[in-house]
């Protein structure tokens, strides 16, 4: 029984809470000391139950907004809430591993978190040799937030299958929450292509980061679709879910997802009949080689193309490859050889992490600009998750990122052949096409800074990693066993 001390400092507090508040909102008008019960109840539920507010943190990614949007004249920007979560979950992680030093060895020491050093680490020092510092080490430090919570903390709850679907559930349902408030502002501007630019803010930036997360979680729910040892009213659930998600995508307009879905299709049929890599590597070879020999035709034959994007379907498809007039495609090619200009100037280390929308502007040629064309670095960076670390992290930088998702990509099919079950194949497989989405339409644009495509990147690379130390070593058949899954 609580005793009469506890309860009258219960009350006592409460009130006293309610002046100090009334206090802060009629003198000031300010409404943000209401947070303070939400933060302590967060406080506590960190130290008391870490797993599920790790967990369940996922479900405010796609709900998430920008500092910036409830305050616009503040000058540095975070996602509200999340990111200060990431933050709380980043520092008890390091502050425990100070103490104990009992994280698994295992995962310390694979090869995708070795590859994950590398990366950071050379990053770290591109910091040190930063043009820009103190932009350099927040860009750094917000990869770490991201990293430490949803690649290392989190690979410890993905011992237990329940708890991968549970983290891909715990994105699909706010993200279908968005879909629904996009819809609703979408219908009133008839559905147009223009207005497919805005009408996700403020829980997306533009079309193109909602359209990368919708292809992202494509393969995932065609995965819950026809994996047989999910019940059978949850696979019903997820074909519904998996109609919204391509009508999603096709009023998005994105047509980086578009591409990037038919690259992850091709993934699947290498992965399904066991294509020989040595045909797909020579394929590759072969591609490029004629790419190179023939570039200028290629280049002067997509010139010709003059289709600009459309709220015709078919006229936006066409209008991928138009090179010449297409403001977009121009666009990021203009970004694109400020990229290599950048990287030509400073090759080793770089202009420093995070740098390249300050330093782009004065490497455009005036040739190369487009009406969309800006000096003040705003419209994305890069518009390339690979040309991005080239400029600011030098050929290391790029090469580091190539060599950290090659080796995810590896292990990723590695687990697949090694699979025994059903279901664990079907996971892998899913979780490898909607990581190939993301690899894809990074040739295209760059999403790495924000927690809507950085949450479901390091899962993804966790969910690899978690099959091939603990799942597949369950040596049991989904034919003589029901799933864990559950809702």
């Amino acid at each position: 029984m609580i005793s009469k001390q506890k309860i009258i400092a219960f009350y006592a507090l409460a009130l006293l809470f309610i002046a100090v508040n009334l206090i802060i909102i009629v003198k000031f008008e300010n409404l943000a000391f209401n947070i303070v019960p939400v933060a302590i109840i967060v406080f506590f539920a960190m130290f008391f139950a870490l797993d599920k507010m790790l967990l369940y943190s996922v479900f405010l990614v796609p709900l998430s907004i920008p500092l910036q949007y409830v305050y616009p004249n503040i000058n540095f920007n975070v996602e509200l809430p999340t990111e200060i979560l990431f933050i709380g979950f980043t520092l008890l992680f390091l502050f425990k591993q100070i103490l104990d030093r009992d994280f698994d060895r295992k995962v310390i020491k694979h090869p995708i978190s070795i590859a994950i050093y590398i990366y950071m680490g050379w990053m770290l020092i591109t910091v040190i040799t930063s043009t820009m510092p103190v932009v350099s080490i927040k860009r750094w430090l917000s990869m770490l937030w991201f990293v430490v919570p949803f690649f290392f903390m989190i690979s410890q709850l993905f011992k237990k299958e329940k708890n991968i679907y549970k983290f891909y559930w715990l994105y699909i349902i706010p993200l279908l929450i968005v879909i629904i408030y996009t819809f609703a502002n979408h219908i009133p501007h008839n559905l147009t292509h223009r207005a497919a630019n805005f009408v996700m803010h403020p829980f997306y930036n533009d079309h193109t980061s909602y359209g990368a997360m919708l292809a992202m979680y494509f393969p995932i729910v065609i995965g819950f679709v026809f994996n047989k040892a999910i019940k059978k009213n949850i696979r019903i659930v997820s074909f519904f879910v998996l109609i919204t998600l391509i009508i999603a995508l096709v009023f998005s307009y994105t047509r980086a997802a578009w591409v990037s879905l038919a690259g992850a299709l091709f993934i699947y049929i290498v992965l399904k009949y066991k294509i020989n890599y040595r045909y797909i590597l020579s394929g590759i070879v072969i591609l490029i080689l004629t790419f190179f020999i023939f570039k200028t035709d290629i280049y002067l034959f997509l010139e010709k193309n003059t289709q600009d994007s459309s709220s015709d379907f078919g006229e936006h498809l066409r209008s991928i490859s138009n090179v010449a007039t297409d403001a977009s495609n121009v666009e990021r090619i203009n970004r694109w050889n400020c990229a290599i200009r950048m990287f030509n100037e400073k090759p080793v280390f770089g202009w420093g992490p995070g740098t390249y929308q300050f330093n782009y502007a004065p490497f455009q040629f005036s040739y190369e600009r487009t009406i969309i064309s800006t000096n003040i670095g705003d419209m994305g960076n890069a518009h390339s998750e690979y040309l991005g670390p080239l400029s600011e992290s030098g050929l290391l930088g790029m090469l580091s990122f190539i060599f950290m998702s090659l080796i995810i990509f590896i292990y990723g099919v590695q687990n697949y052949i090694k699979a025994k079950s059903k279901e664990i194949k079907i996971i892998v497989a899913s979780t490898i096409c909607g990581f190939s989405t993301y690899l894809i339409h990074g040739f295209l644009n760059n999403f790495l800074d924000t927690d809507k495509a950085s949450v479901p990147f390091w899962g993804f690379a966790a969910i690899i990693l978690a099959v091939d130390i603990y799942l597949n070593k369950k040596e049991t058949d989904p034919l003589h066993r029901k799933s864990e899954y559950n809702i």
